[in-house]
């Protein structure tokens, strides 16, 4: 193989693992801003459930949810929403959680969790293992029963 050759298989193979390290980068950066994007419109929705909860006494039903999500920005990152109001008591600790999504992210550095928004308004990463035992304290059986 002559010196020409030589350089040009060394300037493919330079390309090529930038590519490859460009596209895995990427991938990641990916993951990381969708999280980010999916956790401020979780914010974003607490503060409209908060607001109606401090005008009316009591946290919106469902519905309300359902039409005020697609006037959030980056609902569409929050998949689906479960919504826990329903079961919730008048009297419940601040630690309760009013809303979540499950996200199944799979690179590097975001990793399958929970979006988490508690009745104090707080908005936090769950990790999956975490989550489902306090979700399990939380539930009551019938809750349990109709979420299967």
């Amino acid at each position: 193989m002559n010196r020409y050759q030589r350089k040009i298989l060394t300037h493919f193979i330079l390309v090529v693992v930038v590519t490859l390290a460009a596209v895995v980068g990427m991938y990641n950066v990916k993951d990381i801003i969708n999280r980010s994007e999916a956790m401020r419109a979780m914010e974003q929705l607490g503060e409209v459930i908060f607001r109606y909860r401090r005008e009316n006494g009591t946290v919106p039903p469902a519905s309300y949810v359902e039409n005020i999500r697609p006037q959030l920005d980056g609902a569409v990152r929050l998949g689906e929403l479960i919504y826990r109001a329903r079961w919730i008591e008048y009297n419940c600790p601040d630690y309760e959680i009013l809303a979540y999504t499950r996200k199944n992210y799979r690179s590097l550095v975001a990793n399958p969790g929970y979006i988490v928004l508690r009745m104090d308004g707080t908005v936090e990463w769950v990790e999956p293992k975490v989550f489902e035992e306090q979700l399990q304290q939380q539930q009551s059986p019938l809750e349990r029963q109709l979420s299967q």
